[in-house]
């Protein structure tokens, strides 16, 4: 279930299912309101957003009322995150999935939200986007690449292919926002070359394993999975975080596996991902991909969760396509 894109003149809503509005600061949220508005799209804010307790979150009940006062409001027509965080999956067993599957809107944001979509889309069949969040349009640098690939599958229904960007960085942004670093970008790498479509599931990688056993878990059949971490990985805990996947039901059925370019903090030399996926006999069939910019790492494009993609990997010529979005 694709929901309606958004288009200019449309209600965005911004919510804060795990970190709360509050840790932005002004100057970043008025840029994202402005990066927002350029697009053509009219920014508001779930009344509990500015809520903030000990754990820069706030209570279950104030979460899950946002979500679904946004999903209800006939004017909202998307629904961005504030941030990530730690803590979404605290929310997933008081949610209204039939609210929300009778009220199909855009969803994005990454990282802890992987939990959020996911779970949304194993209970709705509604897809979802692992995405910027709200407070990535107020990045004043380096967020050409970012939103270009927002609005290819937010705003547009024709399928588009996700290409590699130019440069990019790993630096923390939001603590100085004029002294940036970027590095070129040398492209997608193939790990196990091959092709494969699928629908598209996956997020961050640890967030993603906190859904193992239960109901909010996406079947693996015929999926093509797309993982990434942040700085607190490395690469003894991505290795057994991955295998913890492989050990889900219809992992034999998975088609094909995408990974997040690895931020330089999380000391993952690309000689050891290559030896952590080419230990494993159940990832020697399907292609795999990496340094693909769904990560923690700037830009970052857009991907449905409950999409379809396709994917093609070999030592010449790597390539991601997004047929459905």
């Amino acid at each position: 279930m694709i929901p309606s894109k958004l288009k200019k003149g449309d209600e965005v809503r911004v919510i804060s299912p795990a970190s709360s509005l509050k840790v932005i600061v002004a100057e970043q949220r008025e840029l994202a309101i402005e990066r927002l508005n350029k697009m053509g799209l009219n920014v508001t804010f779930s009344k509990n957003s500015e809520e903030m307790d000990d754990f820069m979150s706030s209570s279950i009940r104030s979460r899950v009322d946002d979500i679904h006062e946004a999903f209800s409001d006939d004017n909202v027509k998307g629904i961005l995150t504030t941030l990530g965080g730690y803590n979404s999956n605290q929310i997933l067993r008081y949610m209204d999935y039939s609210l929300i599957k009778n009220n199909p809107k855009v969803l994005c944001g990454f990282s802890d939200i992987t939990a959020l979509s996911n779970a949304i889309y194993s209970k709705t069949n509604l897809v979802g986007y692992s995405g910027p969040h709200f407070s990535s349009f107020g990045m004043l640098k380096g967020i050409e690449y970012t939103m270009e690939h927002f609005e290819n599958c937010l705003m547009q229904d024709e399928p588009y292919e996700l290409t590699p960007s130019s440069y990019w960085s790993d630096d923390i942004w939001f603590m100085d926002q004029q002294n940036r670093k970027f590095r070129e970008s040398r492209g997608f790498k193939t790990i196990n070359p091959g092709e494969a479509e699928g629908v598209a599931i996956g997020g961050n990688l640890c967030t993603f394993n906190l859904l193992h056993g239960t109901e909010f878990m996406p079947d693996l059949t015929d999926k093509i999975l797309f993982v990434e971490d942040d700085y607190e990985t490395n690469p003894q805990t991505f290795d057994r975080d991955l295998q913890s996947i492989i050990h889900q039901p219809n992992f034999d059925k998975v088609r094909g596996l995408i990974i997040g370019r690895f931020e330089r903090r999380s000391r993952f030399a690309a000689d050891l991902l290559r030896k952590i996926i080419t230990s494993k006999e159940e990832l020697n069939n399907i292609p795999v991909l990496t340094d693909v910019d769904i990560s923690h790492t700037t830009p970052r494009a857009t991907i449905p969760i409950g999409g379809r993609m396709r994917m093609s990997a070999s030592e010449e010529k790597a390539k991601i396509e997004v047929l459905e979005h």
